[in-house]
């Protein structure tokens, strides 16, 4: 069996920047002829002892395949809210910008009509008139019976205060829509502003007004949203719809936190193919989020199928070229009254990937996945001692 055996102090330097520089490496070329024991790596005392290697198993679990696809946070249409005003009016105070919290019940914005005060004058004045308007509609109804009165007279009368109670009706529910109490105005409470409060607890999304401005009935005076619903909505092509299942397993990023995968569920497919041939997919949180924001984008994994296959943890996993590989330790020796460490580089092809684990298959027939002391942590470094191995091999 051929060893790789290099200077002690350039392999601690060289297990130092191989441990510090994490467990994947993009490319390496592969120099030189390859001898049948290439894939062998030998290892001192004091290498050991700085690699920090640590051993497991290949094991059986379950690993999905997986869909990549975007999409953005969002809320149900129910959650967003816009603010008007169905009678227009001067805004005359708001302190609100977007991004700020807002409580159920709080002050939103103050708005100032002068007709307002003749809303509340209309609604006073037809309270005013009901009661004679009653009287005298009782009085007619009593004469016409007793054949004293015209049938006309006793109509007019009818009709009188039945349009007089169909304004106050009415005026009751314009000052209610517009904001104002109108047991308060009874009381004589008159106010040419009203106070439009949120009707949910969330947050400002956006802005369109400031003080002194006329908004008109059709105007938006705000945009608020209620986050308490947020979901995620995934574009998927039309060919990879049949794949979708409600329930699958979705697991989505946002575009700064590529490392940080949070967790959803499938809840609704669409039903319609848009201009783009996609169709949206609607996911829910399986934790609550509370640092998204609708409008943000991600990037998603649709889990649409399971199988249970051989898996190594990522970190046991190099790339080596365009190939990628494991270690087995294969033992400890003598050798000239020094400990000695040896493992085997084994190639493997990768396959899915999921919860910190790599789907491998042993290119080698002969060997028996249970049999392998799997290398877990310290691969890279075991990588770049084979590598410098080698090369100073070819120098020679």
């Amino acid at each position: 069996m051929k060893k790789y055996i290099i200077n002690s102090l350039f392999t601690l330097l060289v297990f130092g920047i191989a441990t510090s520089c994490g467990s994947k490496v993009d490319t390496i070329e592969i120099i030189g002829d390859h001898e049948e024991n290439e894939s062998r790596v030998e290892l001192s005392q004091a290498q050991f002892d700085v690699t920090g290697i640590e051993l497991g198993r290949l094991e059986f679990r379950e690993i999905g395949s997986e869909l990549m696809v975007n999409g953005v946070i969002d809320v149900p249409p129910q959650n967003n809210i816009s603010i008007t005003m169905p009678y227009g009016g001067f805004v005359k105070n708001t302190t609100l910008l977007p991004g700020d919290e807002v409580k159920k019940g709080q002050l939103l914005v103050t708005i100032e009509n002068p007709e307002f005060i003749q809303f509340q004058q209309d609604y006073l004045e037809s309270l005013a008139n009901s009661t004679y308007l009653k009287s005298e509609y009782e009085r007619q109804e009593k004469l016409y019976g007793e054949q004293v009165a015209s049938g006309k007279t006793f109509e007019e009368s009818k009709s009188n205060f039945l349009a007089n109670e169909a304004r106050i009706r009415t005026s009751k529910a314009k000052l209610t829509m517009i904001g104002f109490d109108p047991e308060k105005v009874e009381s004589g409470e008159i106010k040419s502003v009203v106070n439009i409060y949120s009707p949910v607890t969330g947050a400002v999304l956006d802005v369109y007004t400031n003080i002194g401005k006329y908004v008109n009935p059709q105007d938006v005076i705000m945009d608020l949203t209620n986050s308490d619903d947020l979901h995620v909505e995934l574009s998927v092509y039309e060919n990879d719809i049949p794949k979708i299942k409600k329930d699958q397993r979705i697991k989505f990023n946002l575009a700064n936190t590529n490392d940080e995968w949070r967790e959803a569920h499938v809840f609704l497919v669409g039903k319609g193919v848009r201009k783009d041939r996609s169709v949206t997919v609607h996911g829910h949180f399986d934790s609550k989020n509370t640092d998204l924001l609708p409008g943000m984008y991600v990037t998603a994994k649709i889990e649409t199928a399971s199988e249970e296959v051989l898996v190594a943890p990522d970190d046991a996993v190099v790339r080596f070229g365009e190939k990628h590989f494991i270690f087995s330790y294969l033992g400890q020796r003598d050798e000239n009254g020094e400990p000695a460490y040896d493992y085997e580089m084994i190639e493997v092809e990768i396959g899915n990937k999921e919860d910190g684990f790599t789907q491998v298959t042993l290119l080698d027939s002969s060997l028996v996945y249970h049999d392998i002391k799997l290398v877990t942590k310290g691969a890279f470094a075991l990588l770049s001692k084979a590598k410098n191995s080698e090369d100073e091999g070819g120098d020679h």
